[in-house]
């Protein structure tokens, strides 16, 4: 048995550890630290915006519109050749000539409204 004892006792000590770390010291660390508070930036130079910086000027002011000074003749000359539906109807049938395109809004909105007969059917 006695062993045994010196056995459980050889197993013991090599399973314990110390709890005490030892110091060690992280010379890059302390060197980069030591950089880092050393180090000053430098002055900013006092035409360092020159160049990246466009001047800003103001856009011209636009100008306002302005009427006509006869206004009534402009008018009256634009009544005067403004197009008739007749005349539109002529110029888009004689574009497409044989073809049902082209007869106006009203022609296709008749087509729509026609009564459509229902085949019948067979029994």
């Amino acid at each position: 048995m006695s062993s045994m004892k010196f056995l459980r006792q050889v197993a013991r000590s090599a399973r314990t550890f110390s709890t005490t770390s030892v110091a060690r010291k992280d010379l890059v660390q302390d060197l980069y630290v030591q950089e880092l508070k050393a180090y000053k930036p430098p002055a900013p130079v006092k035409d360092a915006h020159v160049g990246a910086v466009k001047v800003f000027s103001l856009p011209a002011v636009p100008k306002p519109p302005t009427l006509p000074a006869d206004l009534a003749a402009e008018l009256t000359a634009y009544d005067a050749t403004e197009p008739t539906k007749a005349d539109v109807e002529v110029v888009s049938s004689s574009a497409h000539a044989g073809e049902d395109v082209g007869k106006g809004a009203d022609a296709f909105l008749g087509f729509l409204e026609a009564d459509v007969k229902q085949a019948e059917a067979h029994h």
